[in-house]
């Protein structure tokens, strides 16, 4: 029991506070939408998608470069930044960018995982509380921006305008400087 209690808390706190990165991410995917249930639905499908690509990574069943994973999940934060201020409805395609990006970030959860270690006689109990670890974060900052911002204001002429699209352009900002850093570093 005590290794599930580590795990959960080590995915969540990969999430919240050491994963900027993908508070930011999961800040544009709750930004594409103000109805909570769609956020949660895609919150969902990304983290089934990157635990995946994670436990497939932890098996070595899958190789990858960290340095052109990192580059690439900067890339995905970006393009969902934009996503948010040039698209304005939800459309089916979201819904295989959100399979395409969790698969890239599972690997990112990879390399974090890696560097913690997993005992190999709890691998799947370890994996897995990681990965619940991990929606648990996801979800607590998409609860306290439903509950903090648009429960409030999503409903309002001007939510686009003054909060979704200075945010969104804010964390485009970010990825682009994290594109940028990562490529040149590599």
């Amino acid at each position: 029991m005590e290794n599930v209690t580590n795990y959960l808390q080590l995915g969540y706190t990969h999430v919240i506070p050491m994963g900027f990165d993908h508070i930011l991410f999961i800040l544009c995917l709750f930004f594409y939408s103000s109805k909570l249930k769609t956020v949660l639905l895609q919150c969902t499908i990304f983290t089934l998608v990157h635990s995946l690509s994670l436990g497939l990574a932890a098996f070595g069943i899958v190789i990858y470069n960290s340095k052109i994973i990192e580059t690439l999940i900067a890339l995905t934060i970006l393009y969902t930044a934009i996503e948010n201020i040039f698209f304005t409805q939800n459309s089916k395609i979201r819904y295989l960018l959100i399979f395409i990006f969790g698969l890239i970030h599972g690997l990112g959860f990879a390399k974090a995982l890696k560097e913690i270690g997993i005992p190999k006689t709890q691998f799947f109990t370890s994996l897995i509380s990681f990965n619940i670890g991990v929606e648990l974060g996801q979800i607590s900052i998409i609860l306290a921006a439903y509950f903090l911002i648009s429960k409030w204001f999503s409903n309002k002429i001007w939510y686009k305008e003054r909060i979704v699209y200075p945010i969104s352009s804010a964390v485009g900002c970010v990825a682009l400087y994290w594109v940028i850093e990562r490529v040149l570093s590599n």
